[in-house]
């Protein structure tokens, strides 16, 4: 059994006097507030477990996910092990947790199971509570669920309407008067911001509702009421000779040498653009030539795996060189500790002349998808290493190792095109779907050339012609575009299996 309660239920039990539980230890009280402060995640991915005395624990985890720290008090209740969490630190600071892991002793003394009793205590209703306080409990709350970029903005949203009915009662808001506050929100063109934030109302009332400080929730049905946005793609460029241009801009780019590294990788890995900002080392394997992106960090909560082209190892070579000792590839311009801030790329893309209706930080994504797509990829292959939501759980464990070969292949075929791009070789944008017929059975012969010829040895006489996609031949090497390389390399596979 596991209960959590918000920090501010706290203060409800300080007039508890402190009782230990038979057979606890006596050593209390070792940590100090800046041993506390000090606390970092493990290297190994593991969360460090901090024991203060009387079952008290400081949980140091690594994941944004889950908030870094919070206060755990461990007991046995009826020969059961159960899990009283206390808040997130510094939400609840050292002392406070020591009160609550007293009254939780307290209670075991009294034969009183301390996670029922704190659950039972919040849902007695809070007097004078205002929509400030009850938007501020909600935070917290939450804050263990949701990643810190997910926690900030819904702080941000919050303050939006804070001015205007932050200090009203909670138990006295009307649903006119949250709407009124949403309008002066849309009024700046901000329909989208509104939607979100009416939606982030309506989980502060209902958690309001259920602890007793109000009888009903005021927010249900704001979004109804509001403007729907216009949904708008994001800007990219997918053109070729555009692509190309865009590329030798972020080369010469003269800021800060981080910032143009990872610009520089954004378009080979063509990951979300917070998921390439929170890279760490411990995620990147060298010798695999492998990216693992933890669940917590993506957007569908699953784990990611990125092929790294030879050209992606590289600039994580270099990026190496400069983050000696830190945690993140690409750490913020303050703080080693912190990864780069949000708008940094996009920033950077503005100083190199593209403006946000052209090319932004999330763009590379969809320049990689038209392109891949139009390259003839296979559809399945290039949705997967986008990340993009697979419905069926079991098709999706199937195509992630079904795929993982294509994706590798795919994603240094990908990095070698746009080297042919930067150099000014554009090629064609895609094959030439009447030059390319189904092989016969028996295919068992390359023949290299202009385009990648492949014929039947079984005499039937059968051609399939794969036309240049990017550079021309280069015939000082004998060596055929990256492209047009990895399509007759995926024809001599299915020839082997056949």
């Amino acid at each position: 059994m596991s209960g959590y309660i918000c920090g501010y239920m706290l203060a409800r039990y300080t007039n508890v006097p402190t009782e230990w539980g038979a057979g606890m230890s006596k050593g209390f009280n070792k940590l100090t507030d800046a041993k506390v402060k000090a606390a970092r995640p493990r290297d190994d991915g593991k969360p460090l477990k901090l024991a203060d005395g009387g079952g008290l624990v400081l949980l140091v985890r690594p994941s944004e996910r889950t908030s870094g720290k919070v206060w755990q008090v461990r007991y046995r209740f009826e020969g059961k092990a159960n899990t009283l969490s206390l808040g997130p630190y510094p939400h609840v600071s050292l002392a406070a947790a020591r009160v609550g892991r007293d009254e939780a002793l307290a209670n075991l003394r009294r034969g009183v199971n301390p996670s029922a009793k704190m659950k039972a205590a919040k849902l007695q209703p809070e007097s004078g509570a205002t929509v400030g306080s009850i938007a501020r409990d909600w935070l917290e709350c939450k804050r263990p669920e949701v990643k810190d970029s997910t926690y900030d903005k819904n702080k941000w949203l919050l303050s939006l309407v804070e001015g205007s009915i932050g200090r009203l009662p909670a138990d006295q808001v009307t649903p006119p008067q949250l709407m009124s506050a949403l309008r002066k929100v849309e009024k700046k063109g901000r329909y989208e911001t509104a939607k979100r934030l009416a939606q982030v109302l309506h989980g502060v009332f209902h958690l309001a509702f259920l602890n007793g400080c109000i009888t009903s929730n005021p927010a249900v049905g704001l979004t109804k009421g509001l403007t729907s946005p216009v949904q708008k793609s994001r800007a990219a460029i997918t053109d070729p000779a555009k692509i190309g241009a865009l590329l030798r801009a972020i080369d010469g780019y003269e800021g800060r040498g981080l910032t143009r590294l990872a610009l520089q990788l954004a378009p080979l890995v063509f990951v979300r653009p917070g998921e390439l900002r929170h890279m760490e080392w411990a995620e990147v394997d060298f010798e695999r030539a492998e990216w693992r992106i933890p669940g917590a960090k993506m957007k569908m909560n699953d784990e990611h795996v990125v092929p790294l082209s030879r050209q992606a190892l590289e600039i994580l070579e270099k990026a190496k060189e400069v983050t000696v000792g830190g945690s993140f590839v690409f750490p913020s311009v303050r703080t080693s500790q912190k990864a780069m801030s949000d708008n940094t790329l996009n920033a950077a893309l503005r100083s190199l002349g593209f403006s946000k209706e052209e090319m932004t930080a999330h763009g590379f994504r969809a320049m990689a998808s038209t392109r891949l797509n139009e390259m003839g990829w296979n559809t399945d292959v290039i949705e997967r290493q986008l990340a993009h939501a697979q419905r069926n759980k079991v098709r999706a464990a199937y195509n992630r190792a079904q795929y993982m070969d294509d994706r590798r292949e795919m994603m240094q075929s990908w990095s070698d095109y746009l080297d042919e791009l930067r150099a000014g070789r554009l090629g064609p944008a895609r094959p030439d779907v009447n030059m390319i017929r189904e092989p016969a059975a028996g295919l068992s012969e390359t023949v290299p050339g202009p385009t990648a010829r492949a014929v039947s040895g079984s005499g039937a006489g059968v051609v399939v012609e794969l036309p240049v996609l990017t550079a021309s031949h280069d015939s000082k090497k004998g060596a055929h575009t990256p492209v047009a390389n990895a399509m007759a390399s995926r024809m001599q596979r299915e020839r082997q299996s056949a």
